[in-house]
């Protein structure tokens, strides 16, 4: 029995040397990354770092975190952000973000960000590369302002990245219950009055093959590019309003998508009448591309639904047979 303490108690202690080992080495690496972002001219500052979590977790508090980019013009500060992880591998990372008004800059723009159990997740598979599993943001009752006057907001939000069985295909999840379009928004979108605060529905689900995994190497070289998009399923109800698409993209090496959206539309013309009033539809095209989709919409029996497709062919995009100009390229910068 004596022996059996003996074995314990050493086995505690080494196990207490390496807990604050590592937490030293995690304090280590964070105050070297700020420095090394001061080096490179960011405003890189931080008030404390404290560690806790002992035995089983690594829990580092940054208080008072500021980032400045001089380059692009972004800044962001917080009163604390929380890194955990377990103590047998670090590579599984939550971070907790204050509940704190957050501010965000981009030149002279500042939102502020207030969020409720706002916190974000990364696993990494274990090895040099550090390739990644899982990449997920969650949160309850969040909204971004300008310090006034919300912005958006929305009662949860679910954001997700997560790998395959194939390491090149991960699966895209987006959810936001509740979300709530701010005044500006609102009149941005040309919003007619009698749509509801909130939606209804705002999620997407979709699988992206890109042409290499995600590692560390997607920050130190160079991003992963998509090469095949599977839609399985957008949806955006709002009101009256909805939205639904589904298809396949294949994307070139110049990031021009070829293949098919389909789309089920309700209540379409009240889409195209807030499209011209947002300035995305001339007013002198409105009439034409009206009567065309109303034909269409005719053939399926109910003539406020729209039934068809986003179609990508030679580096443009068609609605159905209307040509809408030159598609987007899909690359990662």
């Amino acid at each position: 029995m004596l022996r059996v303490m003996k074995l314990l108690l050493v086995a505690a202690l080494l196990w207490s040397m390496y807990w604050f080992a590592a937490g030293w080495g995690l304090r280590s690496g964070i105050s070297s990354w700020f420095s090394e972002q001061q080096r490179q001219g960011w405003q890189a500052e931080y008030g404390a770092l404290n560690s806790s979590g002992y035995p089983s977790h690594h829990v580092t508090r940054i208080s008072q975190p500021t980032l400045a980019d001089p380059g692009t013009g972004t800044a962001w500060r917080a009163d604390w952000l929380e890194i955990e992880s377990p103590a047998i591998w670090p590579g599984r990372q939550t971070l907790r973000f204050a509940p704190t008004p957050q501010r965000l800059s981009y030149f002279d723009q500042t939102v502020v960000i207030e969020a409720q159990a706002l916190q974000a997740r990364l696993h990494l598979a274990p090895g040099l590369a550090l390739g990644l599993e899982e990449m997920a943001l969650n949160s309850a009752t969040w909204r971004i302002s300008d310090g006034a006057k919300t912005i958006i907001g929305a009662e949860t939000l679910q954001l997700a990245m997560r790998q395959t069985a194939q390491p090149e295909r991960y699966q895209l999840l987006i959810d936001a219950t509740g979300f709530t379009p701010g005044t500006e928004l609102r009149q941005l979108m040309a919003a007619a009055d009698t749509l509801p605060d909130s939606f209804d529905a705002l999620s997407l689900d979709m699988e992206v093959t890109f042409d290499t995994a995600w590692d560390r190497s997607a920050l130190e070289l160079r991003r992963p590019q998509p090469r095949h998009i599977t839609l399985r399923l957008a949806d955006a109800h709002w009101g009256a309003l909805r939205l639904k698409a589904t298809g396949t993209l294949e994307v070139n090496e110049a990031g021009l998508p070829t293949g098919e959206i389909s789309l089920k539309v309700e209540n379409w013309r009240q889409m195209l009448a807030m499209a011209e009033g947002a300035g995305a539809l001339p007013a002198t095209a409105r009439d034409g591309i009206e009567r065309v989709l109303g034909l269409f919409a005719g053939l399926g029996g109910t003539p406020n639904d729209l039934d068809t497709q986003l179609n990508f062919r030679n580096g443009y995009i068609a609605l159905g047979p209307i040509p809408l100009g030159a598609a987007p390229r899909l690359i990662l910068r």
